[in-house]
């Protein structure tokens, strides 16, 4: 099948063409219809299945009939990042049709929103805790909406956004068409699509599994060596780009500092970054400049780099659906993956709950050579947070303090300070 079959206008068809779009996916298969026809559509799939464009294509193809210059489509995103992506994707998909878009979210300035929403768009992307502030200063209207977007709704939950959607339904028409996506359906969510969705049809595209093409394998390590493991396994595998997943935004960035220092070309993703800091990490993963990227799961979604040939989880994910996203964003294109994920004695329900939705044991590999021996130390503070007294260090991404692990001193301090052992 192709996709002259969907029989888009002539310039929505031309930007599918100019992105390279020739055989739709599945979710594209079975979604575009049903959206083009204005029914309230559930779609359950995987990240990397296509399925922005599953939305977007036939939103410009309704765009190209009707008004102009007043918002007619709003997608609510859960991050900055994911809402920029879908934003691309309307700009690339749509730049025939001559609709204009604006991306909305905090961390930037609010008043280059206002003006552009002033001068009119027809399409809005958002992440919710901005759009409500541009609905509490009535500097938004979205009186005549046609069309609204939930994207990654389980994520929404994973991060507390429920209540900020429901705000956001209040002040929206209730006659619209409504579209909602996420990888999985928790409770909470089919509650959500109620409130939602009118006579939805829902879409699913394969089951909570991940890629055929990623091969799977764990690494069980004692929790005082996981960095030494990790950057044995850097060393001694054939790599291009790599995603690095922690559990906590502060393990993210000394993390990605110990891999600097290694001599890596790496860099964290992570909430505390600046926008401009969180876009120049993205851009640099996705030109090549920094061959890894480490990433709590919040700060990744979004992250939609082709080239993705590993993802090593330094911390295993809470939940087997949590696994099967992050090693998502490998294996794509039909191109192999490898996702490895180092393990405690601790993870050991994860592991066989991630091992029943695989349907198969997750292989065990040891390396060879590597000191499994070192003794724990009698306090772990590889990841204690930074003494008030140092001083950071501007690099080329974000300030970032460096520090010497051969006497886990500072290598910068204060003048006229005493040197303290501080071992991180």
């Amino acid at each position: 099948m192709s996709f002259s079959k969907f029989k888009f206008h002539s310039h929505v068809a031309a930007g599918a063409k100019a992105a390279g779009y020739v055989t739709p996916t599945a979710i594209q298969v079975k979604a575009i219809p049903l959206v083009m026809s204005g029914n309230d559509v559930m779609g359950l799939a995987q990240t990397g299945t296509g399925k922005t464009a599953a939305f977007a294509l036939p939103i410009l193809h309704r765009l190209m009939q009707g008004g102009h210059g007043y918002i007619r489509v709003l997608i609510i995103a859960p991050t900055r990042e994911l809402a920029e992506q879908i934003n691309e994707a309307f700009n690339t998909l749509g730049r025939q049709t001559h609709t204009r878009s604006i991306c909305v979210y905090g961390g930037v300035g609010i008043n280059p929103q206002i003006q552009k929403l002033k001068n009119g768009v027809e399409i809005v992307v958002a992440c919710p805790g901005r759009l409500l502030d541009h609905m509490g200063q009535k500097t938004i209207n979205l009186s005549r909406l046609e069309v609204l977007v939930i994207d990654e709704a389980d994520q929404m939950f994973d991060m507390g956004f429920l209540p900020s959607i429901r705000q956001v339904l209040k002040q929206i028409p209730r006659k619209r068409q409504t579209l909602l996506f996420s990888a999985t359906m928790p409770g909470e969510i089919k509650k959500l699509a109620q409130e939602l969705l009118h006579n939805p049809i829902t879409v699913q595209v394969g089951k909570t599994a991940p890629p055929v093409t990623i091969s799977h394998a764990i690494y069980p390590v004692e929790q005082h060596l996981k960095t030494a493991m990790l950057l044995e396994l850097l060393r001694r595998t054939d790599t291009e780009s790599v995603l690095v997943f922690t559990r906590t935004k502060h393990r993210a960035r000394l993390l990605g500092e110990k891999l600097s220092m290694a001599g890596f070309r790496a860099v964290s993703l992570q909430g505390n970054l600046s926008q401009n800091r969180r876009q120049a990490a993205m851009d640099g993963f996705r030109d090549g400049t920094f061959q890894i990227l480490v990433a709590t799961d919040i700060a990744a979604r979004g992250i939609d780099v082709d080239q993705i040939s590993h993802v090593i989880n330094y911390d295993i994910s809470d939940t087997p659906e949590a696994y099967i996203h992050r090693i998502g964003r490998t294996g794509r294109a039909e191109r192999s993956g490898d996702a490895f994920t180092l393990v405690t004695g601790e993870d050991t329900a994860t592991v066989r709950a991630i091992e029943r939705i695989l349907g198969t044991p997750l292989k065990r590999n040891i390396i060879d050579g590597f000191n499994y021996n070192v003794p724990a130390p009698w306090k772990n503070t590889e990841f204690s947070r930074l003494p008030a007294n140092t001083t950071p260090i501007q690099n080329s991404v974000r300030r970032q303090t460096v520090y010497t692990e051969s006497k886990y001193q500072p290598r910068l301090q204060r003048p006229g300070r005493a040197r303290r052992n501080q071992n991180i």
